[in-house]
């Protein structure tokens, strides 16, 4: 069965860093889009980061450039979103997702073509 597992949400104060991981059982994806996006309450679900498992490239929403990072550790199908100098707006609940690449690009317009959906980790910023 395949399977997108998320951990690493947490509480943290304003500046504060996580890391959040996303493990991919059940499959290897290769010339895929392994993403994360995110949902405020009341708010649409927006894409933060998302990297092309071929060649490691990745695209940023411009909210949080410079201060999250996304990467892969292929052997460990696993993709983490390590977010520094956290802000009360990047509260939100993130999922991590697996998508085909729009010709051959992964960016965050990815999230239309996604097969498969974690269930979520919840990341709250205190001011």
């Amino acid at each position: 069965q395949v399977q997108l597992v998320e951990s690493g949400g947490g509480s943290v104060q304003a500046g504060g860093s996580l890391r959040l991981s996303c493990v991919a059982s059940g499959y290897t994806y290769t010339k895929r889009c392994m993403g994360w996006f995110r949902q405020a309450p009341g708010k649409e679900r927006e894409g933060v980061a998302v990297i092309f498992t071929s060649d490691g490239s990745a695209y940023y929403a411009d909210s949080v450039k410079g201060r999250f990072t996304i990467s892969l550790d292929n052997a460990k199908n696993t993709a983490y979103l390590q977010m520094n100098s956290l802000k009360p707006e990047d509260t939100a609940m993130y999922y991590c997702a697996v998508s085909i690449p729009v010709k051959g690009n992964c960016d965050l317009s990815s999230e239309a073509t996604a097969t498969q959906w974690g269930q979520g980790t919840q990341v709250t910023v205190s001011s």
